[in-house]
């Protein structure tokens, strides 16, 4: 009897143990393996159940009420890897970023492979690249990223035309030389910039012809596969993200003539040369005839026909030591309008803003994820009247029915407005502006030397005889700032995309689904 009342005691004692060793609060920390600091808003669920919280601004957290059955701990962060802990008391779990994962994983044809396993060659270009290049669409983002991609565009609008892309050289005259687009497993033939740059987690791009084998002859060119973010199982998470830029001209001039002095100086000296070493005229003659023709309207004898600078009756706008008169002072009054030169670069350039607003929100549980995002661009051209606008919307689901079936959806939307310049030669800004005399006004100006206006705002001079100043000027008449400004092209844009799946694993392993577009 007393031995039963000893084994007794000693088996309540085993089970007194067990429960007390039972966790029912777990506590822990959750830091960033970058730099250390604590990750506020991390997702820590129980795995298997909805039962779970988030780590505060110190990174920490704490888990009540732990069943004997709850035995694992999902910790997810936007951005990063999640991971799966065992229940303790208490627990340290540092997370990577997403990135080191796409630096080995790349995606190829139909499925990913690790890049340390893959023989083809490619390129992967990542979404902590992309977010860094401050660019109208993905394709831009390439630039300068992968090595053999040569880009060449046709157009510096904004919002213009997508750059022309050659991936494995050209391989034929008249046909096609563009590689192939897939977006999210899909052909894509749409414009570039309907691909907002926020939503790209990565982009592969396919070189030879190992890499592309399972694309056939659409292949040939090179293949480029653009994914898009999802949601991964975890807290919701809504991430916003502002941009501002500064647009300016960026071309780098030579040096010239900008003084409107120097440049009346240079053109005297070769019609005195030309008069005097060519037409054999005395040294008097040439210098009389040299000033004369060079403020007067007869384009044929080296006319300027605009003389912008007022001096006495009695003298001339050059001297004889081939210098401007030092009594010649800029401005001049002719038919009762001051004539006043202007910089036609700075008048037809100048900095422009460029803003980019970007939210999203993803999250979901085991079975159901999703992942919505909008945005907003904006880019003012450096030439007046020029912008574009996108507006840019995208859902993208997933929902894990039964063991065996798993469907999603992917749709986005995109309304652009685009204002741009004609670029014709003789209406394009630049095929005028940076050729342009220093000597020549942009604007009409009143006798005080104020810039005239009309309805349509500035009044322009175009530089011929019927113009308001008639004055018909020699270098690129009937040329006006206000001619590329009032031919203008304005587009608006409507573009819908979407794609449907059904995955279905009736064996082992998965093999595969069923695509609905």
């Amino acid at each position: 009897m007393g031995k039963r009342i000893v084994l007794f005691l000693m088996c309540l004692l085993v089970v007194i143990g067990h429960l007390s060793a039972q966790v029912t609060k777990m506590s822990g920390i959750v830091l960033s393996k970058d730099d250390g600091l604590p990750i506020v808003g991390a997702s820590v669920l129980i795995q298997g159940t909805t039962h779970g919280t988030i780590t505060d601004v110190d990174g920490k957290f704490v888990l009540d009420n732990i069943k004997p059955t709850d035995k694992k701990v999902m910790v997810s962060f936007i951005g990063m890897k999640t991971q799966v802990v065992d229940v303790k008391s208490f627990v340290k779990v540092v997370l990577v970023t997403e990135s080191e994962m796409m630096d080995e994983v790349m995606v190829v044809a139909y499925g990913t492979a690790k890049r340390s396993a893959f023989t083809g060659s490619a390129s992967v270009v990542n979404a902590e690249k992309l977010s860094k290049r401050q660019t109208t669409n993905v394709v831009q983002a390439l630039a300068g990223q992968v090595a053999g991609l040569q880009m060449t565009s046709g157009s510096g609008q904004p919002g213009g035309d997508a750059p022309t892309l050659i991936i494995r050289g050209i391989g034929s005259i008249n046909a096609d030389n563009d590689p192939l687009i897939i977006v999210d497993g899909m052909p894509y033939e749409g414009g570039w910039n309907n691909i907002n740059p926020s939503d790209v987690e990565s982009v592969s791009v396919l070189k030879d012809a190992a890499s592309n084998a399972l694309y056939g002859a659409r292949g040939a060119n090179g293949v480029i596969i653009i994914t898009t973010k999802q949601a991964k199982a975890g807290e919701a998470v809504v991430t916003a993200s502002a941009k501002w830029g500064v647009n300016t001209r960026g071309t780098i001039d030579y040096d010239y003539i900008k003084d409107p002095g120097e440049y009346y100086e240079a053109h005297y000296k070769a019609l005195y040369n030309q008069l005097r070493y060519v037409k054999g005229l005395s040294e008097g003659e040439a210098y009389a005839q040299a000033n004369k023709n060079m403020v007067g309207n007869t384009k044929e004898n080296g006319g300027l026909t605009y003389n912008v600078y007022s001096y006495p009756e009695n003298e001339n706008l050059i001297g004889m030591n081939g210098k401007l008169n030092p009594n010649a002072t800029l401005g001049r009054v002719v038919n009762g309008y001051m004539l006043y030169p202007d910089d036609w670069v700075d008048e037809a350039y100048s900095s422009a803003l460029r803003q980019e607003y970007n939210v999203n929100i993803a999250g979901g549980t085991d079975k159901m994820q999703s992942y919505g995002s909008f945005g907003y661009f904006k880019d003012d051209g450096i030439v007046p009247s020029s912008n574009y606008e996108r507006y840019s919307a995208r859902f993208k689901g997933l929902y894990q029915a039964k063991k065996w079936m798993k469907y999603g959806a992917n749709i986005s939307y995109t309304h652009s407005n685009s204002a741009s310049l004609t670029e014709k030669y003789d209406t394009d800004l630049s095929s005028f502006t940076e050729g342009m005399a220093p000597i020549y006004p942009v604007y009409v100006r009143n006798a005080d030397g104020n810039i005239l206006t009309d309805l349509n705002g500035k009044v322009y001079d175009y530089g011929t005889a019927t113009a308001q100043l008639g004055l018909a000027r020699p270098n690129h008449p009937n040329s006006s700032i206000q001619s590329s400004m009032l031919n203008q092209e304005n587009r608006n844009g409507n573009t819908f995309n979407g794609n449907a799946f059904v995955d279905i694993t009736f064996l082992k392993e998965p093999v595969g689904g069923i695509n609905l577009s």
